[in-house]
């Protein structure tokens, strides 16, 4: 049987790296305000952000949360299907919740965001549909769309991964530059790693 490596490696790269372009051209700013803004004004009157997915945008929103609490911005990670076990007992009226989802119409995910919105908190959805089932729920939609995938059979998630961190990080962005984080700080929350020391220009 004759390999389809390179051909599939190319299909991957091309579609990678339109929608990396795709994303960041598109990006709607406007949006992202918005969700900042939620998470700032729940942050001030000290309620807490939790990001949740199923799949493998869990493992996405475990990323976020770790890469928002490290900038500035604590966040938890909310088991996407534990929360309609007892896990929604983490949140509290008046969080926030950021929950990702591909199509933003998945059964389980729809079960979880109504369980979320039941105890109280607001959502932000992530999602590559800006007219999902998600999107509607949602206090703040940021929209993470891919046209394919990549890789051979088009399905695994590939590029939609890639522009859910793209939005997410973004996001990031602007709550760190509110959160005035000085190099000081940041190394006292790194304290193992390369990054945990300061450089040159910040002694």
């Amino acid at each position: 049987m004759e390999r389809t490596w390179k051909a599939d490696y190319e299909k991957f790269a091309r579609t990678a790296r339109e929608n990396v372009a795709a994303t960041l051209d598109n990006m709607d700013y406007p949006a992202l305000e918005r969700a900042a803004e939620l998470i700032l004004a729940a942050k001030a009157a000290g309620k807490r952000l939790h990001i949740s997915g199923i799949g493998k945008p869990a493992h996405l929103a475990g990323y976020a949360a770790s890469l928002f609490s490290s900038t500035g911005t604590p966040a938890y990670f909310l088991h996407g299907t534990e929360a309609v076990h007892g896990s929604c007992g983490q949140l509290v009226p008046g969080d926030v919740v950021i929950f990702i989802s591909n199509s933003g119409e998945t059964a389980e995910m729809k079960a979880t965001v109504s369980a979320v919105k039941n105890n109280g908190c607001a959502v932000i959805g992530v999602s590559g549909n800006a007219s999902s089932w998600l999107a509607q729920q949602s206090e703040a939609h940021l929209l993470a769309h891919a046209d394919a995938e990549g890789g051979p059979l088009d399905r695994a998630p590939r590029a939609s991964i890639l522009a859910e961190t793209l939005v997410l990080q973004a996001l990031s962005v602007l709550l760190q530059s509110e959160a005035k984080v000085t190099p000081q700080q940041y190394v006292k929350w790194h304290p193992g790693g390369s990054l945990g020391h300061l450089r040159e220009n910040e002694r």
